[in-house]
């Protein structure tokens, strides 16, 4: 089963019909077969985003409910230290939270393809044993 990884600007751009990758973001979530997985700092961003909209909230809390999207925390400690080494070593980028936690979880789970529109990042960004993430909207 194929797994991917979800970044903040592809949910936003699904939910948004007005955001120009609104077309292609969704034409590739609505024909993805497999398992989707994101972090707590992710969501926090998307729903961020989503609150200028007053149904928007709603349709992203639908959205995680219907995809069975999986969503990891990396809050604690030891984590948060994680994150902030990641952050200063692509502080040229730079690198937010969000998508520290993503590193943080594609090494986890041992899952390198994600669901971004970040290239400038995601095309950059390693994990720790130095493998590179595959950018799914490259590929479809």
């Amino acid at each position: 089963m194929r797994s991917w990884l979800l970044d903040t600007g592809p949910l936003v751009a699904y939910l948004d019909a007005k955001d120009s990758a609104h077309t292609t973001v969704s034409a590739v979530l609505d024909r993805f077969t497999g398992e989707l997985f994101t972090t707590s700092a992710v969501i926090t961003e998307v729903m961020h985003f989503v609150a200028s909209s007053p149904k928007g909230p709603r349709l992203f809390t639908d959205f995680v409910t219907a995809s069975g999207l999986t969503v990891f925390d990396f809050t604690q400690p030891p984590a948060l230290q994680v994150a902030a080494d990641l952050m200063e070593k692509y502080s040229d980028l730079p690198m937010d939270f969000a998508d520290a936690t993503l590193i943080l979880l594609a090494e986890q789970l041992q899952i390198l393809d994600i669901l971004s529109l970040d290239r400038r990042g995601f095309t950059v960004y390693r994990t720790r044993d130095r493998k590179p993430f595959h950018l799914v909207l490259d590929s479809s």
